[in-house]
C-alpha cells in the first residue's frame, strides 16, 4: 500500500467514524448541516474539486461531476426538509471505498508485474587497477569484460570468458529450474547468478540488451488497447452526457406534468448516482492489465490488450517445425561403420577432426559428440567444397566428409542408411568408411503440446525434407503438414490456411527466419525467444523459453481474461439498467443507487483480479 492509498484509507475511516458518531448527536438546523458537512468534505473534497476543474477545463461529463451533483443535490433536499444527510455522505463514502479498491487492485497488478519483471540491473562491475568498480550499465561499451558475482543480476548480454555457475532465469522464463553455464555460453541480462563468479564479455549495449527490450515491451503493452477497451471508452463518452440529459429531463418534465418537484428531483439524483459507469471504465482495462501481468509471470509476454483479445479467439495454430517442435540443434543419433578398418569411435573421431574449423551446425554436433581435440592427430590441408562437404589430411590420410555427391566424386561406393535424418558419409583415401546420422531431436513436451492444442487444429510447416517432416508429424500426431517449403512457399501455404479458417489463426515460429509469416498471422507467437531481438520485434506474443506447452497456456490465459471482461460487462450493464428503471419509477432509493454504482464497481474490480491467477 502506497502513501496515497494510506491517506485515502485514513480519510475513509475518519469520515465513517464521524458519520456513525453523528447518529448519536441530537442537533438541528444550521448546526446539524455544519456537523454533517465535515465528514462529507473529509471524504469527498477531492471529488468535488475534480468536478469543478472539469467544468473549468470544459471536460465536465465524468463520474466526479455525477457524484458531486448527486451528493450536493441530496444535501440540498435534506436542508429543505431538515432531514437526513446520511444518504449524501454515504454515497460519497462508498464511492471513495470503491475508488480505493480500484487503486489497491491496480497497485497489486503493477506490483506483480514489477516483481516478476524486476530484471533491470542497477550497476555493472568493471575490473580496474583499484579492484572492482560499479558503473552505470549504460556506460559499458560493447566488448568490455564485466564481473558478475554470486547473487547479482547479469546487467548486459554477453559471452562467458571465465568461470562456471548456475543462473536463475525465472523472471524471464517463468521456469524455476536453474540453468548451468560455463565458458563460451551466452548469458542474457536479467538472469541472477546463483553460484560462481563469472567474467562476461559484453556483446550488446545496455539499451539493446534483453532486459531493456523486455521492460520496454511490458511498459508499452498498456498503450495497445483492445476492441473491448475502445468500445468502453467510446461508450462512456456517449453514455455520460446521455444520462445527465435523462436525469435533467426526469427532474423537470414529470414535475411539470404531475407536480411534486422534490420527489422527481430526488429520483433524478438517484438516477445520476446509479448511472456512473465506474464499473465498466475501471474493471475492463484492469482485467486486461491483470491478464498481461499474470501471463508475464509464466514467461509469456503479450505486447498489448489487443493481442490478448485476438489470442482468445484463436482456434487454428500453425507451427514451424525447427526450434518450435524440435530442439533446433543437431545431435549425433547413430554412427554406422561400413569398413572393418574403422570402428564407430574411429569413424566419429575422423569426422569430428575434419569438421573442427567449420561453423556449420552439423560440424558443431560432430565436435560435441567427439570433444577430444587434443590428441596426437595432425590435421592439414583443410578444404571446404561448397554443396558437397569438407576434405582434410589427417596423419597422412585424406579424409572426405560430406554428402552422397561428394562420395561419388571421390570414388567411394557409399551405402544408404535406414534411419531418418541428415546422413554424413565418410571416406578415407577414396575408400568408404561409413556414415554418421545427425538428427534434430523432438522437444520433450511437444506431443503433449499438440494434444493440448487439439491435433485437428494444428498445422506444421517446414523447409525440411518430406521424409523428416513425415517422421516428426507421425510421432506428434499432426495430420496436417507441408514440407520442403522455401520462405516464400511458407507464406503462400499460410495464406491458404488463413483464407480457409473460420477463426483467428496463430503462427508459432522462432522469430528470426519466420518473420514474414509471424507478421502475416492474426497473432504471431515467437517460441523460445530468450535473448532473440528478432523474435521480440517480430512477434505479438513472446514465449521466453522453449516449452511448446506454453502455446496452449497463453491461449487459456487469454480466454480466461476475456471471459472475465464479458462477465463484468454483462453484470455491470445489467445491474445498471435494472436500477436505472427502478430509480426512475421510484422503486429504488439512494442506498440501491450506492449498490448499483459502488457495489457493482467493487465486485467487478475483484472479479478482474482473477485474471492474475493462472489457469492450469
Amino acid at each position: 500500500m502506497n502513501a496515497k492509498q494510506r491517506r485515502n484509507l485514513i480519510r475513509i475511516i475518519i469520515a465513517a467514524a464521524l458519520l456513525i458518531g453523528l447518529n448519536f448527536v441530537d442537533v438541528s438546523g444550521v448546526a446539524r448541516f455544519v456537523l454533517y458537512l465535515v465528514p462529507y468534505l473529509v471524504v469527498g473534497y477531492d471529488i468535488v474539486l475534480k468536478a469543478f476543474h472539469g467544468l473549468k477545463n470544459r471536460r465536465p461529463l465524468d463520474e466526479s461531476l455525477l457524484m458531486t451533483i448527486a451528493t450536493l443535490g441530496a444535501f440540498a433536499l435534506a436542508i429543505h426538509d431538515d432531514g437526513d444527510y446520511t444518504e449524501a455522505i454515504a454515497v460519497m463514502l462508498f464511492y471513495q471505498i470503491g475508488e480505493w479498491f480500484q487503486s489497491y487492485a491496480i497497485g497489486r497488478s503493477r506490483k506483480n508485474i514489477s516483481e516478476l519483471m524486476d530484471i533491470r540491473p542497477d550497476y555493472a562491475n568493471v575490473e580496474t587497477d583499484d579492484g572492482l568498480e560499479q558503473v552505470d550499465p549504460d556506460d559499458v561499451e560493447v566488448g568490455t569484460v564485466i564481473i558478475v558475482q554470486p547473487g547479482e543480476k547479469v546487467p548486459i548480454d554477453g559471452v562467458i570468458v571465465e568461470g562456471t555457475s548456475t543462473l536463475n532465469t525465472v523472471a524471464l522464463t517463468g521456469e524455476s529450474l536453474p540453468r548451468e553455464v560455463s565458458i563460451g555460453a551466452e548469458v542474457i541480462s536479467g538472469c541472477i547468478n546463483l553460484s560462481g563468479v563469472l567474467k562476461v564479455r559484453t556483446t550488446k549495449e545496455f539499451g539493446e540488451s534483453t532486459a531493456s527490450k523486455i521492460l520496454e515491451l511490458v511498459e508499452d503493452a498498456s498503450s495497445r488497447k483492445s476492441r473491448s477497451e475502445d468500445f468502453i471508452a467510446k461508450f462512456a463518452r456517449i453514455y455520460t452526457p446521455a444520462v445527465v440529459g435523462c436525469a435533467v429531463a426526469l427532474a423537470i418534465v414529470p414535475s411539470i406534468i404531475f407536480g411534486g418537484w422534490e420527489t422527481w428531483l430526488y429520483r433524478a439524483l438517484i438516477f445520476l448516482v446509479i448511472s456512473c459507469p465506474c464499473a465498466l471504465v475501471i474493471s475492463i482495462p484492469l482485467s486486461f492489465f491483470a491478464g498481461i501481468g499474470g501471463a508475464s509471470r509464466a514467461g509469456i509476454l503479450i505486447k498489448g490488450s489487443n493481442f490478448l483479445e485476438t489470442l482468445s479467439k484463436v482456434k487454428t495454430v500453425v507451427l514451424d517445425k525447427t526450434g518450435t517442435l524440435t530442439q533446433g540443434s543437431f545431435e549425433v543419433e547413430a554412427v554406422h561403420s561400413k569398413n572393418l578398418n574403422f570402428d564407430e569411435e574411429k569413424l566419429l573421431h575422423l569426422a569430428a577432426h575434419v569438421e573442427r574449423y567449420s561453423t556449420h551446425p552439423i560440424a558443431n554436433s560432430l565436435r560435441k559428440a567427439y570433444p577430444n581435440e587434443r590428441d596426437d592427430c595432425t590435421i592439414e590441408a583443410v578444404e571446404e567444397i561448397s554443396g558437397r562437404g569438407i576434405r582434410a589430411t589427417i596423419n597422412g590420410q585424406v579424409v572426405s566428409v560430406g554428402n552422397e555427391k561428394f562420395m561419388d566424386e571421390v570414388g567411394a561406393i557409399w551405402k544408404a542408411c535406414y534411419k531418418v535424418g541428415t546422413i554424413i558419409h565418410v571416406a578415407v583415401d577414396g575408400e568408404y568408411a561409413g556414415h554418421v546420422v545427425i538428427a534434430d531431436k523432438i522437444k520433450p513436451h511437444a506431443k503433449e503440446a499438440v494434444e493440448a492444442l487439439g491435433a485437428e487444429n494444428v498445422f506444421m510447416l517446414t523447409g525440411d525434407s518430406d521424409k523428416i517432416a513425415s517422421k516428426v508429424a507421425d510421432e506428434l500426431g499432426i495430420k496436417n503438414y507441408r514440407s520442403e517449403l522455401l520462405p516464400a512457399d511458407k507464406v503462400a501455404e499460410f495464406e491458404k490456411i488463413l483464407s480457409t479458417s473460420s477463426s483467428k489463426v496463430a503462427f508459432v515460429g522462432d522469430g528470426i527466419n519466420d518473420a514474414p509469416v509471424l507478421s502475416r498471422a492474426d497473432v504471431g507467437i515467437a517460441m523460445g525467444a530468450l535473448g532473440s531481438d528478432a523474435a521480440i520485434e517480430a512477434a505479438d506474443v513472446v514465449l521466453m523459453d522453449d516449452d511448446p506447452r506454453k502455446i496452449s497456456k497463453a491461449i487459456r490465459i487469454a480466454r480466461k481474461c476475456l471471459g472475465i471482461v464479458k462477465q463484468n460487462i454483462v453484470f455491470a450493464i445489467g445491474v445498471k439498467v435494472l436500477c436505472l428503471i427502478l430509480g426512475a419509477i421510484g422503486l429504488a432509493n439512494m442506498w440501491a443507487a450506492i449498490f448499483a454504482d459502488v457495489g457493482v464497481m467493487i465486485l467487478a474490480v475483484l472479479n478482474s483480479i482473477r485474471s492474475l491467477i493462472l489457469p492450469k
